[in-house]
């Protein structure tokens, strides 16, 4: 495993986080622990989870995927030789079932999802403690174009940040990070740490994938220079860049056969790139799971990919990516595919 500094922190975590989402969904308890044991048995230390998963978020499953590492934590032991990473929920009104009141990042939510996500991951502490997604009306969930509709009820970035500087304060968080943000918001969210003396954002979680790779546009810079890592979320596109559901294919245990939601990625655009990509994998003896994964592993901004896994062949897979060094001849072919059609699937 390679590990990468998160933010300014002095913490080491592995370029390849162990995503989560579908426990409790597509993977049972003790298959969650099965991967659990595998991944960090393989130099994994970096967990990402979130109070909304699993995904599809359901009323009957909410906070199964925290419960489910959890028990992990409760019966494996080893708590402070990982980094935990969850998130709070932006604003939704799919999510009500969640708490008894209307569901926004602010104070009232913060303290009450923290401690619902404590007791779940029976642990006292989370390392990296995100927001999901922001409170005003912007573009991200694959939104590229930005129209101003400024909300009456919109929840200030600084009440945001100020209700989790008292959540750093009081132990129950190490460091704070951002998810599905715009470089408007990261950059307030940086300033504002500077201003009034609240916690810097260590880290930004992002779609980024070869099917979109929007976050070199706006995003890249700001990381760099300002020591703000991706992770980079759906590095796969949903496992459409396995190429398992080329020609049409749609395997039953498939996410994007199994909920509607996710066709974000099945997009005539989309299903044209992954074909492309699939052939150069071939053509070069690659797995194309690989091949896309270790391209994003050649990026400077990147911190660490958060890769999911319905099974042990998949997380196998996806975790000896680390091993793959990409020849310039694929990194050549897979630039001629972006430039001819950049960003497919944003």
């Amino acid at each position: 495993m390679q590990y990468s500094p998160l933010g300014r922190t002095g913490l080491q975590v592995s370029r390849l986080c162990l995503g989560t989402m579908t426990f409790g969904e597509q993977n049972s308890e003790a298959e969650a622990h099965a991967q659990l044991d595998y991944a960090i048995a393989r130099g994994v230390n970096f967990i990402d989870a979130a109070e909304m998963y699993p995904v599809p978020p359901r009323r009957e499953t909410q906070g199964r995927t925290e419960a489910y590492i959890g028990s992990w934590l409760k019966s494996r032991g080893g708590r402070d030789k990982l980094i935990v990473a969850t998130k709070v929920a932006g604003r939704s009104t799919e999510l009500g079932y969640a708490r008894p009141f209307a569901i926004h990042p602010d104070r009232r939510n913060i303290e009450a999802a923290i401690e619902a996500s404590l007791r779940r991951l029976q642990t006292d502490y989370i390392d990296l403690y995100q927001v999901h997604w922001p409170d005003r009306s912007t573009n991200f969930f694959g939104r590229l174009g930005y129209q101003h509709q400024p909300l009456a009820d919109e929840v200030p970035i600084e009440d945001t940040l100020a209700a989790l500087d008292d959540l750093v304060r009081a132990g129950k968080v190490r460091h704070v990070g951002i998810s599905n943000e715009t470089p408007w918001g990261l950059m307030r969210y940086l300033a504002l740490a500077e201003q009034r003396g609240l916690p810097r954002v260590v880290s930004i979680q992002n779609p980024y994938s070869l099917l979109n790779r929007v976050f070199e546009i706006g995003h890249a810079e700001i990381a760099l220079r300002e020591q703000v890592g991706l992770l980079a979320y759906s590095p796969l596109a949903m496992g459409a860049l396995s190429g398992k559901y080329r020609h049409g294919a749609r395997p039953p245990q498939g996410r994007l056969t199994r909920f509607d939601r996710f066709q974000r990625y099945s997009t005539p655009r989309g299903a044209s790139a992954v074909e492309h990509y699939a052939q150069i994998a071939e053509a070069h003896g690659l797995d194309p799971a690989q091949m896309a994964l270790a391209f994003l592993l050649r990026q400077p901004f990147l911190t660490s990919a958060i890769v999911g896994a319905t099974t042990p062949e998949q997380l196998r897979t996806n975790l000896a990516s680390i091993e793959l060094e990409l020849p310039e001849a694929v990194v050549d072919a897979i630039e001629a595919v972006h430039g001819a059609d950049p960003n497919p699937c944003p």
